[in-house]
């Protein structure tokens, strides 16, 4: 039997004073709580694979967390890891957004099928994530593997282990700085199986609810 074992950070809360959507816009990462990012990699094995997105937020939130282990790993970027292209709502105020939806709008009856326009949906997050935690749970079978990523991916990770779909994935909360640990457990007769053992793990003070 060979176990691989998931560690999800999502990253540390981003500098966004105007509170905007914003999805795959490369803002920076506020790492300045130190005793957050030291309980936190406190809690993160040494000699796993890293690996982050392409966005600045999570190589920052990488670098703070090696940096606090006196680790020198060099994290591999994961693009299908990415966080949901929210297309032509990013960079506008998440109110005014909302707001501008009519009440018989899809997106508040279905949210996970609706894409703002020119993003992706939620549904598609999923088909893009998950075959790639799958890829990479047999790349490094038996490994830890340290992820630094987004709330929607980690939603998606999430819902690979549960079964979940897109709608009852984003019932689930996923705070910056926070930690969810997933194993991927691969039998000698090749059947795979999930194990769920923290959800949502808090480090940071910023909530999203």
């Amino acid at each position: 039997m060979s176990t691989t074992r998931w560690w999800w950070v999502r990253h540390a809360p981003v500098v966004n004073p105007d509170k905007l959507l914003y999805g795959r816009l490369d803002l920076a990462a506020d790492t300045g709580d130190a005793a957050a990012i030291s309980a936190l990699a406190a809690r993160l094995p040494r000699g796993a694979v890293w690996l982050q997105t392409q966005l600045r937020r999570t190589a920052e939130t990488a670098a703070a967390l090696l940096a606090a282990m006196d680790e020198a790993a060099v994290p591999a970027v994961e693009a299908a890891l990415v966080e949901q292209d929210f297309g032509a709502w990013q960079g506008r105020p998440s109110r005014e957004v909302y707001r501008a939806l009519p009440r018989h709008d899809p997106f508040w009856s279905h949210p996970s099928a609706h894409a703002a326009p020119g993003g992706e949906s939620f549904e598609a997050v999923l088909h893009r994530v998950q075959p790639a935690i799958l890829a990479l749970s047999d790349a490094h079978a038996g490994r830890d593997i340290i992820a630094v990523a987004h709330a929607g991916t980690i939603r998606a990770a999430a819902a690979l282990a549960l079964d979940l779909d897109g709608e009852r994935a984003l019932r689930l909360a996923v705070d910056t700085l926070s930690l969810t640990r997933i194993d991927h457990i691969r039998s000698s007769s090749g059947a795979e199986s999930w194990r769920i053992v923290a959800l949502n793990l808090p480090f940071g003070t910023e909530k999203m609810y």
